[in-house]
């Protein structure tokens, strides 16, 4: 059999499109060389530790076996001791305080009537109380007043009249002298009236303390630069109940 030779019609025909494919991956291979390589996958680095191996479980406990036993048991403790109040409650305590005697003070030091000092013709609770003296006030001779260089109180209002007698003195047929010991301030009121020598009838003697630091007013006792100063006075009143004859009763 004879084979017919290719003509280079064919030929150019058949080589066409074999070099349109050779190109064609030719710039395929060219433009996948211009891209950029892909980095290589690094792993990271491994972290190290140590295994332990789990705890082994607790041994199971063992639970005691009770042991019956024909002892006698013991009995409960007592009950604690409760603590309660008192209910007794103490009075309280009765103090009796002992009266409080006025104490005599003036502004200047060794000045004015001192209730023991001087002389008297009446004996009373000092060596020189109540009435003047002819003293200085040491209870010996002189020629002063008992007042030094002070002028003494001069009572300018108020008395005790008859008709201020007790109807309960009265009544009983009570009388006497009252001793009283006052003072006379520096504006010329009484206070602190006490009684120094009793009568025996409390009437008289509260009557007299009372009508006295409510009626007497004094010309106050004065130093010697004329400033009114507090002084003492002790003066006696008698009440004298009149006997009137039976038929002008």
């Amino acid at each position: 059999m004879t084979l017919a030779r290719p003509d280079w019609r064919d030929r150019l025909r058949a080589a066409i499109p074999t070099g349109l494919i050779v190109g064609a991956g030719g710039y395929v291979l060219i433009l996948g060389l211009g891209f950029t390589s892909v980095p290589p996958l690094v792993s990271p680095a491994l972290d190290s530790f140590d295994v332990v191996p789990p705890a082994p479980p607790p041994p199971p406990r063992v639970q005691p076996r009770k042991v019956e036993t024909h002892r006698p048991r013991g009995a409960a403790a007592p009950p604690n001791i409760r603590s309660q109040a008192t209910e007794v409650v103490a009075p309280p305590p009765m103090v009796v305080l002992p009266p409080v005697s006025p104490v005599v003070v003036a502004p200047v030091a060794g000045t004015g009537a001192d209730p023991s000092q001087g002389a008297s013709d009446r004996p009373g609770p000092g060596t020189g109380a109540g009435g003047i003296g002819n003293g200085t006030g040491s209870g010996g001779s002189g020629d002063g007043d008992g007042y030094g260089d002070e002028t003494p109180p001069r009572r300018i209002k108020g008395r005790i009249k008859d008709s201020d007698y007790p109807e309960a003195a009265a009544d009983a047929g009570a009388s006497g002298t009252v001793q009283v010991r006052y003072f006379v301030n520096v504006d010329g009121r009484v206070s602190g009236c006490v009684v120094t020598r009793s009568s025996g009838n409390a009437a008289l003697d509260e009557t007299t303390c009372r009508l006295i630091e409510q009626r007497y007013r004094y010309d106050p006792s004065r130093d010697a630069d004329g400033r009114p100063v507090r002084s003492i006075i002790v003066v006696n009143q008698d009440w004298v109940l009149e006997r009137l004859p039976a038929e002008r009763r």
